[in-house]
Protein backbone atom coordinates (compact mmCIF):
# COMPACT_ATOMS: atom_id res chain seq x y z
CA UNK A 1 0.00 0.00 0.00
CA UNK A 2 1.38 3.63 -1.19
CA UNK A 3 2.06 5.63 2.04
CA UNK A 4 0.46 9.12 1.47
CA UNK A 5 0.85 12.68 3.27
CA UNK A 6 0.14 16.17 3.20
CA UNK A 7 2.33 19.05 4.25
CA UNK A 8 2.55 22.52 4.48
CA UNK A 9 5.40 23.84 3.14
CA UNK A 10 7.59 26.71 3.83
CA UNK A 11 10.26 26.11 1.70
CA UNK A 12 11.39 24.33 -1.24
CA UNK A 13 15.17 22.66 -2.25
CA UNK A 14 15.96 20.14 -4.58
CA UNK A 15 14.02 16.91 -5.21
CA UNK A 16 10.84 18.75 -3.64
CA UNK A 17 11.25 21.51 -6.32
CA UNK A 18 11.86 19.00 -9.01
CA UNK A 19 9.45 16.71 -7.88
CA UNK A 20 6.31 19.87 -7.62
CA UNK A 21 7.19 21.07 -10.74
CA UNK A 22 7.19 17.52 -12.37
CA UNK A 23 4.06 16.60 -11.00
CA UNK A 24 2.43 20.62 -11.75
CA UNK A 25 3.58 19.89 -15.29
CA UNK A 26 1.73 16.47 -15.56
CA UNK A 27 -1.01 18.14 -13.94
CA UNK A 28 -1.23 20.71 -17.02
CA UNK A 29 -0.79 18.40 -19.68
CA UNK A 30 -4.04 16.16 -18.06
CA UNK A 31 -6.01 19.29 -18.32
CA UNK A 32 -5.70 21.06 -15.04
CA UNK A 33 -3.66 23.25 -14.85
CA UNK A 34 -4.49 25.93 -12.58
CA UNK A 35 -4.53 28.23 -15.48
CA UNK A 36 -2.00 27.33 -18.22
CA UNK A 37 -3.03 25.16 -20.87
CA UNK A 38 0.21 24.22 -21.59
CA UNK A 39 3.44 23.51 -19.14
CA UNK A 40 5.63 26.64 -18.84
CA UNK A 41 9.54 26.25 -19.21
CA UNK A 42 11.06 25.04 -16.13
CA UNK A 43 12.73 28.02 -15.31
CA UNK A 44 9.05 29.27 -15.50
CA UNK A 45 7.82 27.05 -13.26
CA UNK A 46 10.38 26.80 -10.71
CA UNK A 47 9.76 31.11 -10.31
CA UNK A 48 6.43 30.36 -10.02
CA UNK A 49 6.28 27.96 -6.59
CA UNK A 50 9.18 29.84 -5.34
CA UNK A 51 7.07 33.26 -5.74
CA UNK A 52 4.41 31.76 -3.88
CA UNK A 53 6.40 31.02 -0.44
CA UNK A 54 7.49 34.78 -0.83
CA UNK A 55 3.64 35.75 -0.49
CA UNK A 56 2.65 36.16 3.12
CA UNK A 57 -1.26 36.04 1.99
CA UNK A 58 -0.83 32.21 0.70
CA UNK A 59 0.12 28.81 2.26
CA UNK A 60 1.12 25.73 0.10
CA UNK A 61 0.43 22.54 0.99
CA UNK A 62 1.97 19.47 -1.12
CA UNK A 63 0.81 16.08 -1.15
CA UNK A 64 3.24 13.25 -1.45
CA UNK A 65 2.54 9.44 -2.49
CA UNK A 66 5.71 7.01 -1.37
CA UNK A 67 7.64 10.40 -0.25
CA UNK A 68 7.14 12.10 -3.39
CA UNK A 69 5.14 15.50 -4.15
CA UNK A 70 3.04 14.83 -6.60
CA UNK A 71 -0.36 17.11 -5.59
CA UNK A 72 -0.88 20.60 -4.21
CA UNK A 73 -3.39 23.34 -2.79
CA UNK A 74 -3.03 26.86 -2.12
CA UNK A 75 -4.76 28.70 0.78
CA UNK A 76 -4.99 32.25 0.11
CA UNK A 77 -6.01 35.03 2.37
CA UNK A 78 -7.64 38.46 1.20
CA UNK A 79 -5.56 41.09 1.53
CA UNK A 80 -4.71 42.94 5.02
CA UNK A 81 -6.86 46.03 3.51
CA UNK A 82 -9.92 44.15 2.74
CA UNK A 83 -11.85 44.46 6.07
CA UNK A 84 -15.08 43.98 4.17
CA UNK A 85 -14.16 40.33 3.19
CA UNK A 86 -11.64 39.26 5.51
CA UNK A 87 -13.78 36.66 6.96
CA UNK A 88 -13.09 34.81 3.60
CA UNK A 89 -10.16 32.68 2.07
CA UNK A 90 -10.00 31.14 -1.29
CA UNK A 91 -8.81 27.29 -2.33
CA UNK A 92 -6.50 27.87 -5.58
CA UNK A 93 -4.39 25.80 -7.52
CA UNK A 94 -4.92 22.59 -6.46
CA UNK A 95 -3.85 19.34 -8.62
CA UNK A 96 -3.21 15.69 -8.30
CA UNK A 97 -1.05 14.52 -10.90
CA UNK A 98 -2.39 11.83 -13.09
CA UNK A 99 0.11 9.26 -12.12
CA UNK A 100 -1.09 9.78 -8.60
CA UNK A 101 -5.02 9.82 -8.22
CA UNK A 102 -7.33 7.55 -6.55
CA UNK A 103 -5.03 7.40 -3.26
CA UNK A 104 -7.30 10.03 -1.91
CA UNK A 105 -4.71 13.08 -1.93
CA UNK A 106 -7.41 16.01 -3.08
CA UNK A 107 -9.46 15.40 -0.61
CA UNK A 108 -6.84 15.55 1.57
CA UNK A 109 -5.24 18.46 0.46
CA UNK A 110 -9.03 19.99 0.73
CA UNK A 111 -9.25 18.98 4.45
CA UNK A 112 -5.80 20.75 5.11
CA UNK A 113 -6.56 23.79 3.51
CA UNK A 114 -10.03 23.92 5.13
CA UNK A 115 -8.72 23.28 8.57
CA UNK A 116 -6.09 26.24 7.89
CA UNK A 117 -8.37 28.30 6.58
CA UNK A 118 -10.83 27.48 10.36
CA UNK A 119 -7.39 28.16 12.36
CA UNK A 120 -7.02 31.25 11.02
CA UNK A 121 -10.51 32.74 11.73
CA UNK A 122 -11.60 32.44 8.43
CA UNK A 123 -15.48 31.26 7.88
CA UNK A 124 -15.74 31.30 4.42
CA UNK A 125 -13.45 29.31 1.66
CA UNK A 126 -14.00 30.06 -1.77
CA UNK A 127 -12.98 28.08 -4.45
CA UNK A 128 -13.28 27.88 -8.95
CA UNK A 129 -13.09 25.57 -11.05
CA UNK A 130 -13.79 24.48 -14.59
CA UNK A 131 -16.65 22.88 -15.89
CA UNK A 132 -14.70 20.00 -17.26
CA UNK A 133 -13.14 19.14 -13.92
CA UNK A 134 -15.89 16.41 -12.91
CA UNK A 135 -13.64 14.79 -10.83
CA UNK A 136 -12.78 17.89 -8.34
CA UNK A 137 -16.65 18.83 -8.79
CA UNK A 138 -17.62 15.91 -7.12
CA UNK A 139 -14.67 15.73 -4.34
CA UNK A 140 -16.11 19.95 -3.69
CA UNK A 141 -19.83 18.97 -3.48
CA UNK A 142 -19.31 15.38 -1.07
CA UNK A 143 -17.16 17.99 0.83
CA UNK A 144 -20.35 20.44 1.96
CA UNK A 145 -19.49 23.29 -1.02
CA UNK A 146 -22.43 25.39 -2.50
CA UNK A 147 -22.07 26.01 -6.27
CA UNK A 148 -23.29 29.84 -6.29
CA UNK A 149 -22.86 31.10 -9.37
CA UNK A 150 -21.22 29.96 -12.95
CA UNK A 151 -19.24 32.27 -15.75
CA UNK A 152 -20.34 30.80 -19.28
CA UNK A 153 -16.80 32.08 -20.52
CA UNK A 154 -14.47 31.54 -17.67
CA UNK A 155 -11.82 29.99 -20.42
CA UNK A 156 -10.28 29.57 -23.20
CA UNK A 157 -8.73 26.42 -23.89
CA UNK A 158 -7.57 25.05 -27.42
CA UNK A 159 -9.83 27.48 -28.97
CA UNK A 160 -12.55 25.81 -26.96
CA UNK A 161 -14.87 28.17 -24.63
CA UNK A 162 -15.51 26.67 -20.86
CA UNK A 163 -17.82 27.42 -18.34
CA UNK A 164 -16.55 28.38 -15.05
CA UNK A 165 -18.39 27.04 -11.65
CA UNK A 166 -18.11 29.01 -8.02
CA UNK A 167 -18.21 27.82 -4.83
CA UNK A 168 -18.18 28.53 -1.31
CA UNK A 169 -18.24 26.52 2.05
CA UNK A 170 -18.94 28.05 5.42
CA UNK A 171 -16.59 26.79 7.72
CA UNK A 172 -18.99 27.87 10.80
CA UNK A 173 -21.96 27.15 11.85
CA UNK A 174 -23.12 30.77 12.56
CA UNK A 175 -24.92 31.44 8.68
CA UNK A 176 -25.80 28.71 6.55
CA UNK A 177 -24.76 28.99 2.71
CA UNK A 178 -28.55 28.81 2.12
CA UNK A 179 -29.66 31.53 4.00
CA UNK A 180 -30.18 35.44 2.78
CA UNK A 181 -28.38 37.57 4.98
CA UNK A 182 -31.11 40.53 6.27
Amino acid sequence: MAAISVDRIETLKGADLHDLCDAADDAIKAGGGFGWVEPPPRDVMERYWKGVLMVPERILFVGRLDGVICASAQLVKPPRNNEAQAHAASLTTSFVAPWARGHGLARLLTLAVEKEALDGGFRILNLDVRETQDAAITLYESLGFKRWGSHPFYALVNGRRLAGYFYAKHLTQDTPLDETPQ
